[in-house]
């Protein structure tokens, strides 16, 4: 298997959708003709030889969301419905090659479920308003996915940008906002980027369109400020947990742009892990301690363990 493949969750099992309904390649959704259900929850990790970092984080962030995303629903996901469909997901998972897989939660209807009933974990019976953008209060069932997708190419650097704007409605779940932000990443890059920060609205660093933002003030690690509303990054906690536990200060500050002029500046995401900023366009001069870069990626990589035997 080296193609991208869409699977639901169905009567307790993993079911390829049709064909004309997958819309995966890459990281985003393919162009089929089809349209996508509307995207609730999501979240990826990559898996490298059949090893990965921080899974149960993924694992927990994902079951915590569905949980908050279904709340009031009728035909949620029960918690042992995500507990096994996780297992599932996990035993599916390649063992060999790069991949990058993605687990949804969607507003389930023909376009999630290429017309089929979900009953048996993700009761779909009543069918979905997918009208209303992310809201989940709109959507009277929902569907588990798993989109199992070669993984892009990796770096080690990155060229960022200063997003136009925020898209976000809903800065804490991985999901909703993921069309929107990679507009806004589409737009950045058409400048010579390769990711977007979003500022707050008094101009602070917030986060990047698809990773997290973070930089050094001398020796301490310097994350946005907990009153910033975004992502609970699972590759980014990580960092900042290893950092704390091997001493380094860890600091929650408001920066805008202009005052990381001559600061090392990273981003992180589960594909590439740390990227560190070579440029910012039209933006601060970022640094780079010779050596730290590549300490902390090998750090990093060492948390990876294998995915469990099936």
């Amino acid at each position: 298997m080296s193609t991208a493949t869409t699977l639901l969750w169905r009567g307790g099992l993993l079911e390829p959708l049709p064909d004309a309904r997958r819309g995966a390649d890459g990281v985003g959704a393919a162009d089929t003709g089809a349209a996508e259900p509307t995207l609730l929850v999501a979240d990826s990790w990559l898996v490298d030889e059949g090893r990965v970092r921080a899974l149960d984080v993924h694992r927990d962030r994902f079951a915590g969301s569905v949980d908050a995303a279904t709340a009031g629903m009728t035909g949620r996901p029960t918690p042992d419905d995500v507990d096994a469909f996780w297992t599932a997901v996990v035993a599916r998972l390649p063992r060999t090659g790069r991949w990058f897989p993605r687990v949804e939660l969607v507003a389930a209807g023909d376009d999630a479920t290429g017309g089929a009933d979900t009953t048996g974990g993700a009761d779909a019976t009543d069918g979905a308003d997918t009208t209303g953008g992310a809201d989940s209060t709109r959507a009277s069932s929902v569907a588990l996915r798993l989109r199992l997708r070669p993984a892009p190419p990796a770096s080690a650097t990155v060229v960022l940008a200063t997003a136009t704007h925020d898209p976000r409605v809903s800065p804490l779940v991985k999901g909703p906002d993921l069309m929107a932000l990679g507009r806004v990443r589409d737009e950045a890059r058409s400048r010579g980027a390769d990711e977007a920060v979003v500022l707050s609205g008094d101009g602070h660093v917030v986060d990047g369109a698809w990773s997290s933002i973070v930089w050094w003030r001398g020796d301490a690690l310097c994350l946005p400020s907990d009153d910033l509303p975004r992502l609970p990054g699972v590759t980014v906690r990580t960092l900042a947990t290893l950092a704390a536990v091997m001493g380094v200060d860890v600091l929650h500050e408001h920066a805008r742009p202009d005052e990381l002029s001559g600061f090392e500046v990273w981003t992180t995401s589960a594909l590439h892990g740390i990227r560190i900023a070579t440029g910012w366009v039209d933006g601060p001069s970022p640094a780079e301690q010779p050596g730290r870069l590549a300490l902390w990626r090998s750090r990093l990589d060492a948390l990876r363990r294998p995915l469990p035997s099936v």
